[in-house]
């Protein structure tokens, strides 16, 4: 099957911060969560998909449209909900829906109309007096009318309460059910990526450092917690360390168990992670 999003190679450099090179791969039809602490990179990516700025190196391809050669073609079909967006120039909600639908023959304003009453946002509202959490919903409103099949997110949960984040989250499994939909969501609320996403790319400092089945990921990490003098053997990253007590992340529990074994360690635990703990281990 054809992957939704293919990244390979991209490489983009700032004055103090270099992205890439980076390959990132969003399998169709998955709700996929880029994760990294504050400037990994996790905006500028997604900027460049939708040609925000100009990569130096790589390609960027959704559903096999280059993201350049293809642009118009590959914008119909994806849309990008941010919270630099400003629909500030068109003063209210209506006259912002009205404009923006002339472009999308496939836009569904019954849907509109329902997320509108649902995302509590009066169509006669002025737009540069929404919250902040509502001006994200009328971003999120404005992307889903179009029904798009590629659906980008960055920190769509910026300003919202615990009531709207369900609500938005249900709205993107319902956009999911039919399986022909991808979501990729940045974000730095680890709780719901891993209650809701199928897969988990983690960046940091521009570069990936790992992406795969969210269950997969989370399956195959374990934290290890042991009491040893000397220093631990290779196969695991520290991540806290008291005198003796130690606390380290392993892709391979097992073999990383027999190697302290043969160290001495002594009150071995073995404890699956959350998604918080495995980024944690990994960047920080």
């Amino acid at each position: 099957m054809q992957n939704a999003i293919e990244i390979r190679g991209l490489s983009k450099s700032f004055p103090r911060f270099t992205l890439g090179p980076l390959d990132l791969t969003v399998p169709a039809g998955a709700m996929y969560g880029l994760v990294g602490p504050n400037g990994a990179g996790k905006t500028t990516t997604l900027d460049l998909i939708f040609g925000l700025g100009l990569r130096e190196a790589g390609d960027i391809r959704v559903f096999g449209l280059d993201h350049k050669k293809d642009e118009v073609a590959m914008k119909r079909i994806a849309a990008y909900v941010s919270p630099h967006t400003s629909y500030a120039p068109w003063k209210y909600v209506g006259r912002a829906i009205q404009f923006i639908r002339g472009f999308y023959p496939e836009w569904d304003q019954d849907y509109c109309d329902d997320l509108l009453r649902r995302f509590r946002i009066d169509k006669e509202e002025k737009i540069a007096t929404l919250s902040l959490g509502n001006a994200i919903k009328l971003g999120v409103v404005l992307a889903l009318a179009r029904r798009p099949k590629v659906l980008i997110m960055d920190e769509p949960t910026m300003g919202l309460d615990a009531i709207s984040k369900r609500e938005l989250f249900a709205e993107l499994l319902a956009l999911m059910g039919d399986e022909e939909h991808t979501v990729l969501i940045s974000s730095h609320n680890l709780t719901d990526l891993e209650r809701f996403t199928d897969h988990i790319g983690i960046i940091n400092n521009g570069k990936l450092l790992l992406e795969g089945a969210t269950d997969h990921l989370l399956e195959k990490h374990r934290q290890v917690s042991f009491t040893l003098a000397g220093e631990p053997p290779a196969g695991a990253r520290l991540v806290k360390r008291d005198g003796d007590e130690v606390s380290a992340l392993t892709d391979s529990a097992d073999e990383y168990v027999e190697a302290l074994a043969g160290c001495g360690a002594i009150g071995v635990t073995v404890q699956p992670v959350t998604l918080e703990e495995l980024f944690v281990g990994l960047v920080d």
